[in-house]
């Protein structure tokens, strides 16, 4: 099964602000990207050029064809690490963008919330097959026929077979802050109110999972996401672009949607731990170099952990909020993330040496998917 195959196969009408829809399929590409990847890749493999240099190449011509699109491009490739960024930070303005501007990263957070997770299994704090039932915050019951039946792995595998959060509705009544309106009485509700896990064991995408997961290591840190976010990553990584809350500030770009229009960004609430965080492409590959180290670090030991199969069948394979793609003897750990007006893409590869991640100002899975596409056949 080439890469291209191996996530998610199915879209929804309408996703969630955090929904990772389907990524690497060139089938869902317009008719101009699909040309321009075939041109650039015979540009690009010629002998002689270095990484960076083909994928500049690359860059450059998708920046003339989308020259209001600003995109940031991080990569660590054996030791090495690389910057690329084309565009300005919104379309009324002249200053570049660089890779310290901030992005939001969407459901790339649900990686985050993951190596958070495994984190806390060294931690001694919790052990994945642990039911969720004593987890919970006060407020949670579980219907009798829901107990000892959900496991902390199946939240963060997409496999709970819960209730998620209705998101086109939550759009039609808000479309710049659909998540404005979610609090831990709506989360509460619908999980006290579910009477049948009508999917369990199966893998639906879920928002909801990881809310939960948010909520799971509060209770066993007895700190907030955001507490527990800084000091177990932001503080030890010094990343100095990275935001939670507060995310005021100088270099952060614009988004838009796919009709073109301002997208605000999302403001920080209890959806947080599932597509919420913001950063930078410098920040990101702090990340990747850290999970990717061999000195075996705390996040390094944590990220092996959350990369192993908690789901699996046909079409896609799961860790710790991460897809697991096997492309014939290469295991590529990745997530995308689309949010309302932003897309983004991160990958690594342990065996070749690289990490990448990819950032841009609009809502265009299709731009990301093809870029994706053209470095990963530069870097594998």
């Amino acid at each position: 099964m080439r890469r291209n195959e191996a996530l998610e196969t199915k879209k929804r009408e309408t996703e969630p602000i955090n929904k990772s829809i389907p990524f690497l399929k060139s089938n869902k590409m317009k008719n101009n990207i699909q040309i321009l990847i075939a041109v650039l890749l015979i540009q690009t493999l010629s002998f002689g050029q270095n990484v960076s240099t083909r994928i500049d190449s690359i860059l450059n011509h998708i920046h003339q064809e989308y020259p209001e699109t600003a995109i940031s491009l991080g990569l660590i490739h054996k030791g090495k690490e690389y910057y690329l960024s084309y565009g300005k930070l919104n379309r009324e303005s002249d200053i570049d963008i660089n890779k310290n501007s901030v992005f939001e990263i969407a459901s790339i957070t649900k990686v985050i919330t993951g190596n958070l997770l495994a984190q806390a299994v060294i931690d001694k704090k919790l052990e994945l097959n642990n039911y969720i039932d004593s987890y919970l915050p006060t407020g949670y019951i579980l219907q009798d026929n829901l107990k000892n039946k959900i496991r902390i792995s199946d939240l963060a595998s997409h496999q709970s077979g819960l209730p998620d959060i209705n998101f086109p509705e939550l759009m039609a009544k808000n479309p710049q802050q659909p998540a404005e309106s979610v609090h831990k009485e709506t989360i509460i509700t619908l999980i006290n109110d579910c009477e049948e896990l009508t999917d369990y064991g199966k893998y639906r995408y879920s928002t909801m999972g990881f809310i939960l997961l948010g909520q799971i290591l509060e209770q066993v840190y007895k700190e907030d996401y955001e507490t527990i976010l800084n000091r177990k990553l932001i503080a030890p990584l010094q990343l100095q672009r990275t935001f939670t809350k507060d995310f005021n500030t100088n270099n952060i770009t614009a988004g838009y949607n796919q009709e073109g229009g301002l997208q605000e960004l999302l403001n920080w609430n209890i959806t947080a731990p599932a597509g919420l965080i913001k950063s930078s492409s410098s920040d990101m590959l702090s990340y990747l170099k850290a999970i990717l180290s061999s000195d075996k670090g705390h996040l390094s030991k944590a990220s092996t952990i959350a990369e192993n199969s908690y789901y699996k069948d046909a079409n896609i394979e799961m860790g710790l909020g991460i897809n697991i793609i096997r492309d014939g003897q290469q295991i590529i750990y990745a997530k995308t993330g689309d949010i309302m007006g932003q897309s983004s893409v991160i990958a690594y590869n342990r065996s070749k040496k690289w990490g990448l991640i990819i950032m841009i100002n609009e809502r265009n899975p299709s731009l990301r998917n093809a870029l994706f596409n053209m470095v990963y056949d530069v870097v594998n």
